[in-house]
């Protein structure tokens, strides 16, 4: 099976950038980047030292339920090409594991599902989690902060 990486939306990413509410109704914070740490959720790839980036609360589902997790992620204040879904992204090479956890078509966690994945182990499980039945997709996130990376699905 092939997966593909998703980019945060879109259509949220460009109300952002344009002063729009995040996940709590409040504007991005606008902060320099310190280049260590702060990956970026549309191009994928960690904002540059000296380069403006955004600070928000994302909740990555589409509407608040128990399940729609929300928590801080960095974006570039400027516009960026998003992630293409090729490969593995920049944002997952800076950490030796991340929490992966499977969702259902609902956007409801599959119990059972969640588990703290070395990063060279992380294609293998997301495979195996698309391959069980009711699995629409596979969440990405940081194992130390719990902050969304990005999110897996099959191609």
């Amino acid at each position: 099976m092939e997966i593909r990486y998703l980019s945060y939306d879109a259509k949220t990413v460009a109300g952002l950038r344009s002063g729009g509410p995040d996940a709590y109704g409040m504007p991005a914070e606008r902060v320099v980047s310190d280049g260590q740490g702060n990956p970026c959720r549309c191009c994928l790839h960690d904002v540059p030292k000296g380069v403006e980036m955004l600070i928000c609360a994302a909740m990555p589902f589409p509407s608040v339920q128990p399940y729609a997790e929300t928590g801080p992620v960095f974006l570039c204040a400027e516009n960026c090409e998003p992630w293409d879904g090729q490969g593995v992204p920049p944002v997952l090479t800076s950490s030796p594991e991340y929490l992966l956890k499977a969702y259902n078509a609902d956007h409801r966690i599959i119990y059972g599902t969640g588990k703290i994945t070395q990063a060279g182990e992380l294609a293998d499980y997301a495979v195996g989690l698309l391959a069980r039945e009711g699995v629409a997709f596979v969440d990405v996130r940081s194992a130390r902060n719990n902050c969304f990376q990005t999110r897996i699905v099959a191609a």
